[in-house]
């Protein structure tokens, strides 16, 4: 029997209520294991609608500052590739229904083993992932392996992916195409509306995947606009930032940090709900 697929099962459900996507994105292990653990417990209630979580890296190039500093509370606080798939095994013993994904580089992935790592996280029912630094000519390395053990490899999309570039960079994608809605880095400028609404028409054209949208979304107004193009919308550097107000103010407290996290992520949510296709 072939396995059912929760990303697409997710994205069906939605488009049968008429509802767009919200994706949410937050680092492993920050500001701290046990804090993160209860940030993604509340997550679902919350209005996410699929998990992004990061797998902190010392290098992420392709991350503004909000996100790097994320990354790096969490490694100074003790988080490995192994706690963060730890992390996911414990949140699942929670929740077994909400897809997650997996997002970061290859390297820590290289080094814990790709067969090891896939293994790890089929058990753990990781969903998908999104690795920033492997490019569509890289596809053996990673992305194969992952869809042979039927987890989605979702590709990145960015306004300067031309049309030639298009077909490469979708060929062996599944889940959903995460479209990058500014050049740069993460969390650094304000997306604009009518650029996105033109490039994800365009990539419409190429493929019958869901288009996820993210970068620079930060208020429940943007996350409707976006809506408007988009099937799902991506929010992560605000969501970390709210983290990061909650731990400056109490680094013992993980229910308010977690609260902070998932207030946000409620007004984003009810903003959605309340835009109907």
């Amino acid at each position: 029997m072939h396995e059912l697929k929760k990303i697409k099962m997710k994205f069906d459900e939605l488009k049968k209520q008429k509802k767009k996507g919200l994706i949410t994105f937050v680092t492993a292990g920050d500001p701290n294991y046990e804090s993160s653990l209860e940030i993604l417990k509340k997550l679902p209630d919350s209005g996410a609608d699929i998990i992004e979580i990061g797998m902190p890296f010392t290098d992420p190039m392709a991350d503004g500052p909000g996100i790097q500093a994320s990354y790096l509370r969490a490694l100074e606080a003790g988080q490995t590739l192994k706690k963060t798939i730890q992390l996911v095994k414990e949140f699942r013993e929670f929740n077994a229904s909400i897809p997650i994904v997996l997002m970061g580089y290859y390297n820590p992935i290289y080094k814990y083993g790709v067969d090891l790592f896939l293994e790890d996280i089929k058990a753990i029912g990781v969903d998908g992932l999104i690795i920033v630094d492997l490019p569509p000519e890289a596809d053996l390395e990673l992305c194969i392996p992952s869809l042979k053990k039927n987890i989605d490899f979702i590709r990145l999309a960015t306004p300067t992916s031309s049309e030639e570039r298009l077909p490469i960079i979708i060929n062996n994608a599944s889940g959903f195409l995460y479209y990058v809605s500014v050049t740069g880095i993460t969390g650094s400028k304000t997306p604009e509306i009518t650029s996105i609404k033109n490039k994800v028409e365009i990539i419409r054209k190429f493929t019958k995947l869901p288009i996820a949208v993210g970068f620079g979304i930060r208020t429940p107004e943007q996350a409707v606009n976006i809506a408007e193009t988009a099937d799902a919308v991506v929010v992560g550097s605000a969501i970390i930032d709210k983290i990061n107000e909650a731990y400056k103010k109490d680094k013992n407290n993980n229910q308010l940090i977690a609260e902070y996290a998932a207030n946000l992520v409620k007004s984003l949510s009810t903003a959605l709900n309340n835009y109907k296709t």
